[in-house]
């Protein structure tokens, strides 16, 4: 760094250098940017197909977007599956997780003089949910209307919130 001398108080102060005095390795960066990919689009379906360009978010956005909601007594787990019909649809249930798994197949034909063009669209989809309590499956109810699913799994007694008196 170079050094700069105030002549009208005759302190001596240090000027910012051009050049960084650390250097940047290419590795560190790569690891950066992989860590950041990862700590935000897997947990959060949707954030990955963000940047991709409006044909490729089809191929990315392959789980389903969820609410769920933590009653007294039950949980509901509603899902967004436009497209899917209720035959391609699958709900499994465990004591503490919810999986939806869903087929879709779409065709669009488009004629017009010379030109013609034939869109065909196939996937999948799948989503796994843990339940913030332990259900009885057995009990579980599901509805399909308009593209949206809602399961509602009853909680087992043991599993209730309870209100605890303070003494």
């Amino acid at each position: 760094m170079a050094k700069q001398e105030d002549t009208a108080t005759g302190t001596i102060e240090k000027a910012p250098s051009a050049a960084p005095t650390y250097w940047i390795s290419p590795f560190d960066e790569i690891d950066r940017l992989f860590d950041e990919f990862l700590s935000s689009s897997l947990l959060r379906p949707g954030l990955l197909s963000r940047g991709l360009r409006p044909e490729l978010r089809a191929f990315a956005e392959r789980a389903p977007r969820i609410d769920l909601l933590d009653r007294e007594s039950e949980i509901v787990v509603r899902a967004e599956l436009p497209g899917v019909d209720k035959k391609d649809l699958e709900v499994t249930v465990s004591d503490n997780s919810l999986t939806i798994r869903a087929t879709t197949s779409h065709e669009s034909e488009e004629e017009s003089g010379e030109y013609y063009r034939r869109e065909i669209s196939r996937g999948s989809l799948a989503r796994t949910v843990p339940l913030p309590a332990i259900v009885d499956a057995g009990k579980a109810k599901a509805d399909f209307k308009n593209g949206i699913l809602e399961v509602t799994l009853p909680k087992l007694e043991r599993s209730r919130r309870r209100r605890i008196e303070i003494g």
